[in-house]
């Protein structure tokens, strides 16, 4: 890994721990509802993904991310910004076709270099799952940015939401959390070298298997983990039909981002997904605050969230154990609608 260029240290913020707050992004767009009977999916309901219908086999999956640098080596940051705008087109059960550069480029203290070897980063990860970059748009920046823009197709009943889960179905978590974390000591330089390396295996996966293997099994309802945490987004896959009921002693943590949590090393973004989802949890067990604070964690490129018949499960999980590292797991179940959206034991 080369570290020489230090990218997190010209950053207030690391990846997806930027991002702007739910309550407040929710209260901004809440006026901008697509009305065009075409539009299979919007962003009315939290998606990852936007779904324009073409005609009845077809349909458009639209998306965009970037992000700030979560590691300091230019050509591996470009790799998870990728991974991290691709994820949503794959939560959405799409494939990519295309792809588009979005850059801001911090060119009053890195060298072109670091910009080419970002975009080849990025480029390598399109490729990986058969997309294709067509070009992008670039602007210099006070903070560096990267992500892209990417379109997708997917048959229109093929479509995986977020919140159509059926009641009796399990949750299963594809990556671990812990990584908004882990980023954060990134740039703190907190971590030993064996920690960074596999932090950085984890968010520079794609996704892309383990949503094309959803194909063959029963599955009501799926998204990404983000910038939102699991608990942020297990909220928003939420509906007036049901809850999520999620076991905190089952959900895969990095268990360096524990002793980290313990130590107070966690990212802005982490804290007002906190603070957010409070009101919205009721806590059957006592759990502790560090387990809590680390379920609402800002992920980077994290995994998938799955609502799928249990059986199905089971061996999803088997088969898709060398793309998750081992840590694919059933972590809760979908249930009838109580008081509060997520039920946490």
């Amino acid at each position: 890994m080369d570290n020489q260029y230090k990218l997190t240290k010209f950053v207030r913020a690391a990846g997806c721990a930027a991002k702007m707050g739910p309550e407040d992004l929710k209260q901004t767009i809440s006026a901008l509802i697509p009305d065009n009977k075409n539009v299979l999916v919007g962003f009315e309901n939290s998606e990852d993904a936007a779904v324009f219908k073409i005609n009845e086999e077809e349909a458009l999956v639209q998306t965009l991310d970037f992000i700030t640098p979560v590691v300091d080596d230019p050509y591996i940051y470009g790799k998870i910004a990728a991974a991290n705008s691709l994820s949503d087109v794959f939560a959405m059960g799409g494939r990519v076709l295309t792809a588009m550069n979005i850059v801001g480029f911090d060119a009053a203290n890195f060298p072109k270099v670091v910009l080419d070897e970002m975009l080849r980063g990025g480029n390598d990860k399109i490729k990986e799952c058969g997309g294709v970059l067509m070009g992008g748009h670039t602007i210099e920046s006070p903070e560096m940015y990267y992500g892209l823009s990417v379109t997708g197709m997917i048959h229109p009943s093929r479509i995986l939401k977020n919140n159509a889960g059926k009641i009796g179905h399990v949750l299963v978590l594809t990556k671990p959390i812990g990584l908004g974390i882990l980023t954060t000591a990134i740039k703190r330089d907190l971590l030993e070298i064996s920690t960074i390396n596999h932090t950085v295996e984890i968010m520079e996966s794609l996704n892309y298997f383990s949503s094309q293997l959803l194909e063959k099994y029963e599955v009501s309802a799926c998204t990404d983990i983000t910038g939102f945490g699991l608990l942020g987004h297990a909220l928003e896959s939420t509906a007036s039909t049901h809850s999520y009921s999620i076991d905190s002693s089952l959900v895969p943590i990095i268990k360096e981002s524990i002793k980290l949590c313990k130590d107070n090393v966690v990212p802005g973004g982490s804290r007002k997904n906190f603070k957010y989802l409070q009101d919205k949890i009721e806590y059957k067990n006592t759990i502790d605050d560090t387990i809590k604070t680390i379920l609402c964690d800002a992920q980077t490129s994290g995994g998938l969230l799955i609502a799928m018949k249990e059986e199905d499960a089971k061996e999803y999980i088997k088969k898709i154990q060398d793309y998750s590292f081992g840590y694919a797991t059933i972590i809760g179940q979908v249930i009838k609608k109580e008081e509060k959206e997520l039920i946490i034991y």
